[in-house]
């Protein structure tokens, strides 16, 4: 893994990195003004923005004031072929990350794709196996990995300060309610989306899999439907780990919560630290206790402290400055395809369990959120 520079955090405010590269933009929803925002940030040449709805499109280009003359198109196709980007982010629905990422890569762009990386297993691998034959660079969204406080705490982790890990606990208290549902038709279904694990919490998941080791070998998941019939998937799911390490982890995630989020936590617990991340998005070291004593808990609190506006926090500044340094001096991004195939596959697995009742080894070769179409049918 590339060793991540600081220095991108403030890529905003020293000007971004000098390379300059062509870019557009698929998808132009809820997510889309942090890339916009990023890429504008990192000096990108915004050439193009993509969206069947016109309406998505020109909403961007108030909001942003962007050039009157920026290219709109409705089919993406269309915008690869006559716009020629270098990097393009995907930030459609789920389930058509993947098709699209794999023709981005057949037309030379280099891409940074919203989680989930795609909804299958199958097309998580060949667009990874695809990118190394390319030679292109892909990126997948998990930006909290950029947040101060977990760059701290992964910093622990690297200098072994936790000794021996013991286990994990990635904890996503959140509220989605039916207006939330109703204004995208696509979330919450098998075919697009997945449930409450793969759409809500699948950040959280991600920094508790990377921070404990990587390598999972037993995967057992609970999920159930409980509040919101009208949605296909879960709203409700909860998972041990077993990591090849010797480590545990513990998930708990729900979109249920009365009446508003509560809480997102990532807590590691070692025999010789005990730390605590939270806040709306990790974006808080709560609790930081090492033997050590090499630094002060106090301080740190007070040093890695970020208050974001919304849940998907100050990330996506620093990791388009990351991908724009890594297609420049061509080594794999920070957060890589690889990686967003990990996150997929966690998730995948805790699906698996729960319907088969059993649980479940890692590594998987297939598996995709359409198997389990019709899990919660009465």
């Amino acid at each position: 893994m590339p060793v991540f520079n600081r220095q991108y955090r403030n890529a905003e405010v020293q000007g971004g990195t000098s390379m300059t590269l062509r870019y557009a933009i698929i998808g132009c929803g809820r997510i889309s003004p942090n890339h916009i925002a990023a890429a504008v940030a990192n000096h990108l040449e915004l050439v193009a923005l993509c969206d069947i709805k016109t309406d998505n499109m020109e909403d961007k280009i108030l909001k942003f004031n962007l050039p009157a003359a920026i290219h709109t198109y409705r089919d993406y196709k269309d915008m690869l072929e006559r716009e020629k980007p270098d990097l393009v982010a995907i930030c459609t629905e789920s389930g058509l990350h993947g098709q699209i990422a794999l023709n981005c890569i057949d037309a030379g762009c280099n891409l940074i794709i919203e989680k989930p990386i795609t909804l299958s297993l199958a097309e998580a691998d060949e667009i990874i196996h695809k990118a190394k034959a390319k030679g292109v660079k892909v990126c997948a969204c998990h930006q909290n990995r950029f947040n101060k406080s977990i760059q701290k705490i992964r910093e622990a982790v690297d200098k072994k300060r936790f000794g021996r890990l013991f286990y994990g606990v990635a904890q996503i208290r959140w509220n989605r309610g039916y207006e939330y549902y109703a204004r995208a038709k696509w979330r919450g279904t098998w075919e697009q989306d997945g449930g409450a694990l793969m759409n809500q919490c699948i950040h959280n998941i991600d920094l508790l899999r990377w921070m404990m080791g990587g390598e999972i070998t037993e995967v057992i998941g609970m999920t159930d439907k409980l509040n919101h019939d009208y949605i296909d998937a879960e709203d409700l799911g909860i998972a041990l780990l077993r990591f090849k390490n010797g480590s545990y982890g513990i998930i708990e995630g729900t979109t249920n919560i009365y009446p508003q989020n509560l809480e997102e936590t990532l807590c590691i617990f070692g025999e010789k630290g005990t730390v605590k991340a939270g806040g709306q998005s990790v974006n808080l070291i709560e609790e930081w206790r090492f033997s050590d004593l090499l630094d002060d808990p106090d301080e740190v609190k007070a040093t890695y402290h970020e208050n974001p506006p919304n849940v998907y926090g100050y990330g996506h500044i620093p990791l388009y400055a990351d991908v724009i340094d890594a297609i420049k001096n061509n080594r794999q991004p920070y957060v890589s395809a690889e990686d967003g195939r990990s996150a997929l596959e966690l998730v995948l697995a805790i699906y698996k369990s729960a319907a088969a009742g059993t649980s479940v080894a890692l590594p998987m070769k297939q598996c995709n959120t359409i198997d389990f179409k019709g899990r919660f049918k009465s």
